[in-house]
């Protein structure tokens, strides 16, 4: 399989593409989104909360087509995101929180659940949810990834957001072209 992936993409590689590509773009314009946001931790969420929300005015999101739900703690995020995307009023949701490493397993337990809930509720509901909860050793990780070293993780965050509710859209566009060709 290898060997014809690679022939394949020798074949192609002369900038002629013999294939459909398909792919999201990061242009918010006429999109609606959610912005899921845990109060644990505030002093680094509210960072992400501010990538997120700057990242969708700079890709054509208008104000009012942003909401901002705040919830206690990530392990909240997962149910909050599924309801919200069961609305039908959203095109993708972004959850952001903070889980800082503690004496206890107790951060395992919560970066797991937060991950697999927010999976199985895109999943579930067909909404693109992103994931942009910072799970961290430390306290210097997590301010590292909420804006300087490591860049801003809620802005990377609500981009995936916007490229997947781009890319979905397309998508559904072809199944409803195969749907009317196959009526013909």
């Amino acid at each position: 399989m290898k060997a014809k992936l690679n022939s394949f993409m020798a074949e192609t590689g002369n900038g002629k593409k013999s294939f459909r590509e398909i792919q999201g773009e990061l242009t918010a314009s006429g999109l609606r989104f959610a912005v899921v946001t845990s109060r644990f931790n505030s002093f680094i969420t509210e960072r992400l909360l501010s990538g997120a929300l700057d990242a969708l005015n700079r890709s054509g999101a208008s104000a009012d087509a942003v909401d901002v739900v705040r919830v206690p703690g990530a392990l909240e995020l997962p149910l909050t995101a599924q309801k919200l995307a069961q609305t039908g009023v959203y095109d993708a949701i972004v959850c952001l929180g903070t889980v800082i490493r503690g004496e206890t397993t107790h951060f395992e337990h919560v970066c797991n659940e937060a991950s697999k809930g927010i999976a199985t509720a895109s999943l579930g509901s067909g909404v693109p949810i992103s994931f942009g909860v910072l799970t961290v050793e430390n306290l210097d990780q997590a301010v590292d990834r909420a804006g300087l070293k490591s860049g801003n993780k809620g802005f990377e965050a609500a981009t995936t957001a916007i490229e997947m509710a781009n890319l979905l859209k397309k998508i559904q566009q072809l199944s409803a072209v195969a749907s009317r060709k196959s009526r013909r």
